[in-house]
């Protein structure tokens, strides 16, 4: 008997480590590069993602008595936590809970913004937004033309999750970030840290245009940096060059970032490829002329994004590199992405533009 229970005790544990080891690959399909901070902004402390986000909205709520936070199930802190403590320290009538009805919670924060109030609304997963699409591309992108600049909605700022999370499956997962890029008016902003979501969050909440602020869900626990305690802002619109290189130009945003800078170590390190990597941070509007900069130096370029690769922000920065480079290019511009197909569940890790793939498409324009 006591061999027949070690026999079955020895298979349950094989069995959860299998489990387990299943658990760790799907959790995470990069590896977190920590951001360099520098003493510029002040004191800084440990903070993840969601820990940074809900201190920029902390400092605005502090500061602008006009300031709103809403979406749904924010008032006990929400899905991911980003507004613990808020309700709390400035009321229900500041921080408070929607119907879940995406469209109605953006023409809610269009008709705040309008009238003059800062308005952070959150929507609970980037997926769920195509519901307020009409509100978003239809109506705050073209408020302020629509009325010959009589009017606008630019205190309107919607965060919301987005991209792959390791068990999300096609309604969680999905980074559609391409729809809205195609929405002249709006701002489209994705972080790669717990340091750029702080001070982006607060650019986005301050700049003049309604911005759609999107953050990666993984990289909420997943992303520990140190953050500046005190108020700061980082430019929108202008990408930035992480690591300088001269045999091949990687560009990224959000969690690709660094699955790039993963395969630009691997590179350098293994076959001697030097990678220059550009974190592009603003899809709308986005920095073209680091990344032109970038690829005649280089004259080889890769863009990658979760998103599938048909429609792709990539299709946008591939086809702007082949205007402004093409007589400096020594290979096609690659693009690695995810797959013109819904967002799978178990097949995730196939779906997703991996390190690997990143390094055999590096390997073949650098060999082009």
């Amino acid at each position: 008997m006591h061999a027949a229970i070690n026999k079955y005790s020895l298979v349950c544990n094989t069995t959860k480590n299998i489990l387990c080891g299943c658990l760790k690959r799907n959790s995470s399909h990069f590896v977190y590069h920590p951001e360099r901070v520098s003493d510029e902004f002040g004191k800084t402390s440990k903070k993840n993602m969601y820990q940074a986000i809900n201190s920029a909205m902390d400092l605005v709520l502090s500061k602008d008595s006009n300031s709103v936070v809403f979406g749904e199930d924010i008032g006990f802190g929400g899905v991911f936590r980003c507004t613990s403590g808020l309700r709390e320290r400035y009321g229900k009538d500041r921080v408070f809970n929607t119907p879940l009805c995406e469209q109605g919670i953006v023409g809610f924060g269009i008709g705040l913004a309008v009238a003059g109030t800062t308005a952070i609304a959150e929507i609970q997963f980037a997926d769920y937004m195509f519901p307020a699409l009409d509100q978003l591309v239809n109506e705050a992108a073209k408020y302020r033309y629509r009325s010959g600049s009589l009017f606008d909605c630019g205190k309107l700022t919607v965060r919301t999750p987005c991209s792959a999370v390791g068990h999300g499956a096609l309604y969680h997962s999905q980074s559609p970030e391409s729809f809205y890029a195609h929405s002249p008016g709006l701002k489209i902003v994705m972080p790669r840290s717990a340091y750029t979501a702080k001070g982006l969050l607060l650019s986005c909440i301050r700049d003049p245009n309604p911005c759609i602020f999107f953050e990666p869900k993984i990289m909420y626990r997943l992303a520990v940096d140190d953050v500046p305690d005190d108020d700061y802002e980082l430019p929108i619109g202008k990408a930035d060059v992480l690591i300088e290189g001269r045999d091949i130009t990687l560009i990224g945003w959000g969690t690709q970032v660094h699955v790039l800078l993963e395969v630009a170590e691997i590179a350098n390190k293994d076959f001697g490829i030097s990678c220059e990597v550009i974190d592009l941070v603003t899809i709308l509007p986005w920095d073209k002329q680091t990344v032109a900069n970038s690829v005649k130096k280089t004259g080889r370029a890769i863009v990658s994004h979760e998103a599938p690769l048909t429609g792709g922000f990539g299709a946008e920065i591939s086809a702007s590199i082949q205007d402004d480079c093409f007589l400096h290019l020594e290979s096609p511009i690659r693009r690695v992405t995810g797959y013109d197909t819904p967002f799978p569940h178990i097949f995730e890790q196939f779906y997703l533009p991996n390190k690997w793939k990143c390094l055999q498409a590096i390997k073949e324009l650098v060999n082009y």
